[in-house]
């Protein structure tokens, strides 16, 4: 103890100076959005160099899971070619289902945070990928989540198992939808709120995107119900819906990109002149 105390005399005036100067920088990051952005790009540069290296040894020793996960993939996708118009097979994400419209690629997942109440992913696609902001996530089991902040070779995705997460989804056997949330409660649950009690709502059912917004598709799989109840003013529904992705255990994603989507906000969101 008493060698931390001389060395705190003997270079007071050096750890003042950084304690001065750390200071003038957090407020100057803080005031100044450019300065602000910059940094946290920067930071998600490092960062994401960082999980991009502890992630590629993990994946070594994960090789024959994720092999095991293609090969079903795989076989699901050939099952649809050769069975084609089959509703069985719909509930696995298919990329030509979205073609034209739709932009797919692919992403390997370097960071995947799950244990808090705002959790996000980091991803190895950024700005020189033409990733952006507002994009969905995917994989061939259902949604992910949506990328809210980029950098110049990462990206970080904003994940369904976030508090602040909003997603438009709707029941498969109707067109009644809602909300899909998360209580922060268990991993694998999540809510959907604010649907009509006069919907036909039966555990087992398919939870799926409602396509009311210009990030994901209309049709892409996301849970199954596993429970239900009436709010308190009895006139909707709040489901649980028992997730088709393991949120604990994800690798490879699907990015989605709607090339007219531009368009589409400009239509809903016009500038007032």
């Amino acid at each position: 103890m008493q060698q931390i105390i001389n060395f705190v005399i003997r270079n007071k005036t050096s750890l003042l100076f950084l304690l001065l100067f750390g200071i003038s920088l957090a407020l100057t990051i803080q005031s100044h959005s450019y300065h602000k952005s910059k940094f946290i790009n920067s930071a998600n540069f490092i960062t994401g160099g960082i999980y991009d290296k502890a992630n590629g040894i993990s994946n070594y020793f994960n090789l024959k899971k994720q092999n095991d996960i293609l090969i079903e993939e795989n076989t699901r996708l050939r099952s649809q070619v050769f069975n084609d118009g089959d509703s069985t097979t719909k509930s696995i994400i298919d990329s030509t289902s979205y073609a034209g419209r739709y932009k797919l690629q692919s992403a390997r997942i370097i960071n995947n945070n799950y244990a808090s109440s705002k959790n996000y992913l980091t991803i190895n696609k950024g700005e020189q990928d033409s990733i952006s902001e507002d994009l969905g996530v995917v994989t061939s089991r259902g949604i992910v989540g949506i990328i809210d902040n980029t950098s110049n070779g990462y990206a970080r995705v904003l994940s369904i198992l976030n508090t602040k997460s909003r997603i438009n989804a709707q029941l498969k056997t109707s067109n009644h939808f809602g909300s899909l949330k998360w209580d922060g409660k268990l991993a694998s649950i999540v809510q959907l709120t604010d649907i009509s009690k006069f919907a036909p709502v039966r555990e087992g059912d398919t939870i799926v995107t409602g396509g009311k917004s210009s990030i994901f598709p209309k049709g892409i799989p996301i849970g199954t119900i596993d429970g239900f109840d009436l709010d308190i003013s009895g006139d909707t529904y709040t489901i649980n819906v028992k997730l088709f992705n393991d949120m604990t255990n994800l690798s490879h994603v699907y990015i989605i990109e709607n090339l007219d989507a531009e368009e589409i906000n400009r239509l809903e969101n016009p500038i007032d002149e």
